[in-house]
């Protein structure tokens, strides 16, 4: 099955799009990336959405759901036309769509309960439409329904693309936040842990759009951190959030590491005197730092430390992280054969073929859940080739 993965993650800087081939099912299912494509937003739609996930309007976020639906939609058809497949040769789209809030630790509700929430827009109605492809989406609610965190999502695809029958790796995603993905030799899928461990690039993306005055949205390459150093008492300052003390499942977003956290950070290093490079190799250091870090909450030994997002291109962070892990090597996810910046998009393409066949691909060790859940809600396409097979077709 030709299976598309999109998705936009915290950083708000653009959708990835994955085209992918997928074959089989469970300890035999094999999955092989044919194309994919990265379509940046505009910096006018970028600056929306980092404000409408703070402080927007219900008008606002409606209107965005089917703005960012249509972009979706642009961005599977582009994919298509570079690849030379066309729709009706791809069975299946996967849109994870762009989080604006993440609510994942339960709040009281009088009359009603604890209550857990989440919400990611990109209307699949309108991806599936302008495509005719089967679409599913809204991964994250069921397992937030069964008890979870709703996240991480991406340790199911971790688990089939990277796992080694003799060394134990440490999967890190440096996107807007950092999550880490622990697969131990040999491993169960009921083995593997996995958890947020706090900001990477949202942090450093918010600095460079402050000290640049928006000019500039990312330390390309990581050169304005390479030219400071670490501020200690800063760094110091920054170790002591809450989060990085909670035990896992845990995760985290925009709500504890956005434009409040940006804001804090700058007024304690005008507070210490500390230079913008300097706080961005501050910063960077933490990302390193929380990673490492969260190895006490791992059940083994860490052999090898696999690196993706876009986080890898920061080689100020990279290098942060070969010193934190230090003699445990540290590659990326290129070493391995796969795109850094593609494979959260090839994790909702695997994620959204087992929607399809109905099998149940949340991770309840990792996001802690009562149980295993069938993930998304699925909306028809238009192609003869998108129709859901019947049961005996499946068997």
């Amino acid at each position: 099955m030709k299976v598309i993965g999109l998705m936009s993650g915290t950083s708000g800087d653009g959708i990835d799009a994955a085209l992918v081939d997928i074959r089989g099912q469970g300890p035999s299912l094999r999955i092989r990336s044919l194309s994919h494509v990265t379509v940046p937003y505009s910096s006018a739609l970028s600056r929306r959405l980092l404000a409408v996930a703070s402080s927007g309007s219900v008008a606002e976020v409606c209107h965005l759901n089917a703005v960012l639906g249509e972009l979706f939609a642009k961005a599977a058809l582009r994919l298509m036309q570079r690849s030379r497949v066309s729709p009706q040769a791809v069975k299946l789209i996967g849109s994870h769509g762009q989080t604006v809030h993440h609510l994942p630790e339960a709040r009281v509700e009088p009359g009603v309960g604890r209550i857990r929430s989440t919400l990611q827009i990109g209307e699949p109605a309108v991806i599936a439409e302008r495509t005719g492809v089967a679409t599913v989406a809204d991964f994250r609610q069921r397992d937030l329904a069964a008890g979870g965190q709703g996240a991480p999502l991406a340790p199911y695809a971790h688990y089939v693309v990277f796992r080694h029958p003799d060394r134990a790796r440490l999967i890190v995603n440096l996107g807007g936040i950092a999550n880490v993905t622990y697969l131990p030799a040999r491993a169960s899928l009921r083995r593997v842990q996995a958890f947020d461990t706090g900001p990477a690039n949202m942090v450093l993306d918010g600095l460079v759009r402050h000290y640049s005055r928006g000019h500039e949205s990312m330390d390309r390459g990581g050169r304005r951190a390479a030219r400071g150093t670490a501020d200690v008492r800063l760094l110091a300052k920054l170790t002591a959030h809450p989060f990085f003390r909670c035990r896992p499942p845990k995760s985290t977003g925009r709500e504890e590491f956005g434009e409040a956290f940006v804001a804090r950070v700058l007024a304690e290093a005008r507070r210490r005197g500390v230079r913008p490079d300097h706080v961005l190799a501050t910063c960077a250091r933490l990302t390193a730092w929380a990673v490492a870090d969260a190895t006490r909450w791992i059940r083994g030994p860490v052999e090898e430390v696999i690196v993706g997002g876009g986080g890898a291109l920061n080689q100020s962070l990279m290098r942060d992280l070969r010193e934190e892990f230090a003699p445990t090597p540290v590659r990326t996810f290129e070493d391995l054969g796969w795109h850094s910046k593609s494979l959260e998009a090839v994790a909702f393409a695997l994620l959204a073929y087992e929607t399809w066949h109905g099998r149940c691909a949340n991770v309840p060790s990792v996001t802690g859940a009562k149980a295993e859940v069938v993930l998304g809600a699925l909306v028809p396409g238009r192609h003869r080739s998108s129709r859901k097979p019947s049961a005996r077709t499946r068997r």
